[in-house]
């Protein structure tokens, strides 16, 4: 069976530094910053405007809006929107890995994308608040003042991307295999919980 896991996380969660351990134990692909890179490459788009795609949701009703505009330059007209275009853009790339490749693969809807792939295993990663404030401060370098404030506009981004994008709900118990809270665990220990799921689940 092959090793494909998918990781969606809180900031501040440490949800991407046990998806990079986790694939260092398993010995498999770490899929995170390189799928901008892919994207950047298969699109030509600048990597800040990939990279910058699932903030611009911090206003579901301001994403939903850009979303569904598709007039380009001078109001020629487009078939999709740039924000639909770039998650089809990374949506393809994840297909891709899926159907051919193993890795852990963080963020970008990606147990939505896979969901019909029954080898993988969806993980989300979430943790008490003042803890991933601590995080944050502490081991991301964020400014302790602004830290707030950033956390809950990235959730915020996260869940909108992922609700509008998904029709389904950032979070919710049934779209994952496995949820651990990082606030009573160190992210070397869930990230050993993870793999010794891997080896453990039942496969359907």
């Amino acid at each position: 069976m092959r090793k494909l896991i998918t990781i969606s996380r809180e900031y501040g969660s440490g949800g991407r530094l046990i998806g990079a351990m986790v694939a260092d134990k398993m010995g498999i692909p770490f899929y995170d910053k390189k799928i901008i890179d892919m994207a950047v490459e298969k699109s030509g788009l600048s990597h800040e405007i990939i990279e910058s795609a699932e903030l611009r949701a911090k206003s579901a009703l301001s994403y939903s809006f850009a979303s569904a505009m598709t007039f380009g330059e001078g109001f020629t007209y487009e078939p999709m929107s740039m924000n639909e275009k770039l998650f089809l853009t990374q949506f393809d790339i994840i297909r891709q890995i899926g159907e051919t490749n193993e890795g852990v693969i963080v963020g970008r809807c990606a147990d939505y994308v896979l969901k019909d792939i029954p080898s993988v295993t969806n993980i989300f990663v979430y943790g008490d608040f003042k803890d991933r404030m601590q995080r944050c401060i502490e081991e991301y370098g964020d400014d302790p003042a602004k830290v707030k404030n950033k956390i809950r506009d990235y959730d915020k981004a996260r869940a909108n991307y992922y609700n509008y994008h998904t029709s389904q709900k950032w979070g919710a118990y049934s779209n994952y295999n496995l949820a651990i809270n990082t606030s009573y665990i160190t992210l070397e220990k869930a990230a050993d919980l993870i793999v010794d799921f891997m080896n453990s689940r039942i496969y359907k």
